[in-house]
Formats: structure tokens, sequence, C-alpha cells
């Protein structure tokens, strides 16, 4: 057992980590001397409604579902979809019953969580953007957040066991609390002693608002720091932030006038989309945490919709095996596997074989052709309002 509630990998691996109603059906089709072959699909709509997520998850998912003897179909991890299966099984039942629970999990916060990134990147397309929401969340997930704020396109973030995990460098440099450590009336003591201590390769970022106004601390961090000073960062808390353009204004003003119009202005603090559009004309980063960290998974389930060659469906789903295609124009078409492909030149069947008698087929899933396929999709598909180009 974990020391801090957290589910073992042994556990998820021999699906002990699945919902009580999944033991009683396996007690029941056992009893009965059943076990149909079947095919599931797993959706978060049927049909496609025009609103675009990012799926993902898919590498923790394969590894899950390759211990089954199933054959699984599913879209490449970062594209984007709207509607229509992302992933189809088929075996026996009883080889993947109890796994549906830990296998929803994998996608279902993955894919939330990148699309929530992918919403943040494409807002402000020219800034830096980097997830600082770790904290938010479980310290067991860490490394899944930010695994899926990367494939969402975002520059980077800022949890460091994460980096481990994922052989990333974490980025950040200060915290309110260094310049509160010092117990002084003024920050510059502690930025100079996050200078002489922090390496050479380590951007010098000073937080600029702990004390009083951001452009009188702005000023305090260009005679504290003069040519090493890289950048500025603004934390301002929302109860004290007023109209937050106009201080980032004030700020690269107080910066011109120094003739330092070099030091960039980083901003975060509980910022979404509506705020980065608001503020990417003024600013050259942010620090995105809540928004990417805490977003919405997406609400997958897993139906049966073949059994033992039989199409069906429990009522309100699509019975019978689809596929899903993406034409050249972007548009996401959903139809009945049995019906002929669409005609349209560059039309795309998305389902792609993942495991073949309990042997994963496909490529390394890695982070950055993940990330590739979210960023060149979000322009095909008109993701936001300002296409991310890598």
């Amino acid at each position: 057992m974990s020391e801090y509630n957290i589910i073992t990998d042994d556990q998820i691996t021999r699906g002990d980590a699945t919902d009580a109603y999944f033991e009683r059906t396996e007690e029941a089709l056992n009893a009965a001397e059943k076990n149909p072959k079947v095919v599931a699909e797993v959706t978060a709509d049927q049909f496609s409604t025009g609103e675009f997520e990012v799926f993902t998850g898919l590498e923790d998912a394969a590894k899950l579902l390759a211990r089954a003897n199933v054959d699984v179909d599913a879209l490449p991890e970062g594209r984007l979809f709207d509607g229509g299966p992302v992933m189809r099984i088929e075996g026996e039942y009883l080889d993947f019953a109890r796994l549906e629970t830990s296998l929803l999990g994998f996608l279902s916060q993955a894919s939330g969580i990148a699309t929530a990134a992918l919403e943040a990147r494409t807002a402000a397309p020219t800034c830096k953007v980097l997830s600082f929401g770790a904290r938010h969340m479980h310290p067991g997930v860490a490394a899944v957040i930010e695994r899926n704020a990367l494939i969402g396109s975002v520059d980077g973030f800022s949890h460091v066991a994460a980096g481990d995990l994922l052989d990333r460098e974490a980025s950040g440099t200060m915290p309110h609390a260094l310049m509160l450590a010092f117990n002084e009336d003024t920050p510059k003591n502690a930025w100079q002693a996050f200078d002489q201590a922090a390496p050479e390769d380590v951007p010098r970022i000073a937080l600029c608002d702990t004390y009083t106004d951001e452009v009188y601390e702005v000023e305090q961090a260009v005679e504290a720091l003069g040519d090493r000073l890289d950048g500025v960062r603004l934390d301002t808390t929302s109860s004290r932030r007023g109209d937050f353009p106009h201080i980032v204004k004030e700020v690269r003003y107080k910066l011109r006038e120094l003739q330092r119009e070099d030091v960039e202005i980083f901003v975060s603090g509980g910022l979404g989309p509506e705020d980065m559009r608001e503020l990417r004309d003024l600013v050259d980063g942010f620090g995105i945490g809540g928004y990417i960290s805490n977003a919405d998974p997406v609400d997958y389930s897993l139906d049966l919709v073949q059994v033992n060659g039989e199409d069906l469906s429990k009522r309100g789903k699509l019975a019978g095996v689809k596929e899903v295609y993406r034409t050249r124009s972007g548009n996401h078409v959903v139809k009945p596997a049995k019906n002929p492909e669409p005609e349209d030149p560059g039309t795309e069947k998305l389902l792609q074989p993942l495991i073949r008698d309990g042997e994963i087929v496909r490529d390394g899933f890695t982070i950055d052709d993940a990330a590739d396929r979210a960023a060149t999709d979000a322009e095909i598909v008109g993701f936001a309002d300002a296409p991310y180009e890598p």
C-alpha cells in the first residue's frame, strides 16, 4: 500500500482499480458461463459538435490494454476530435471489463488537461507559456499534468519531479516567500541573493509585487541587478490587481524610461485564455496555473456496440462499429464502418491500429510528436482565434 493514499501500479495493472459493479458483472457472467465477443467504443460525443478537444492519455491506456487479449484501434495521441469514437476495443468482454475504470481515467483527465493547455497556448501564440498548476492537484499526478500540458503545446512547466520523469528541465525562479524570508522593507537583498546562488543558465527574473507598487519594485530590480536582470514577473493577487493591462503598460513605460526595454515582462496569478488575449500584446510570457491543472476531464464513456457479431447499443447510443474521418478542409466525419469511405480527396481515417493480439503495434508515444499533431490540427480545424505555429 502507498503511504500517500495513491493507487499503485500493480493495482491498476491487475484491474483492482475498478468500480465494484464490474466485479459483480464478472461474477454474474462467470456464473452463467458467458463471455461474449464484443466491440466496445470510447466516445465523448456521438456526433460531431464543432467543439474540438485533444485526445491524449493513450500511452498509459496502451500499456494497460496490452495486458489484455484484445485488439485496439485509436486516434493518434494529440489529435483533435469533436465526436465519434476515439478508441475501439475488440475481444472477449471479460478480458478487459474490469479495466474500464482505469482506462477512462487515463484518457479523461489527460485529454482535459491537454485541451485546456491548447486553449491557453492558442490564446497567446507569440508569448512563452508555462504550466504552473501542479500545486493545485495531488502530487502523485504531477507528471500527468505536465506531460499533457506539453502535448497542449505549452513551452514548459515548473514541477521538478515531473521533469525528472519526463526528461525535461523544470522552469521557475522565485516565490514571494524568498522576499518575505529576508524580513526587510525592500526585496533588493533577496534578488541579489538569488542572483549569487542561482546557476548561470537560470534566467534572472525578479518577482516585483511583494511590498509596494509594481512599477516601483521593477525600478528597484533594475537598480539591484543591473545588466544581469533578464525579466520581471508580476503575480499581483487579484484582490489588488485592478486594471492589470494598465499596470503592465506602466511597467513597460518605466523600463523604456530606464533604457531597459530588453527586460521581459511575465505575468501569472489565476489567469486564463480571456486574460491572455487581453494581455498578449503587452507581455512576453505567462505562467498559467489552475486553468490547466484543474481542467474538467473530457467526459468519455465506454459502450458496447456489437455483441457476438450483432450490432446493438444502450438507449441513446449508436449501435454498430464506426469509423471517423478528417477531411482536408478540417471536417470531422463519423460513419458506420460498413459504409464506403468518403471520397473527398485528402480524407484521412483517424482510428489506427494500436494493439493486436496483446502487442502494441504503434511506434513510441513521444510528447513532441503529439504536440505537433495538436498544433497542426488546431490550425486545420480553427481551434482558436489565433493559430499556433510551433
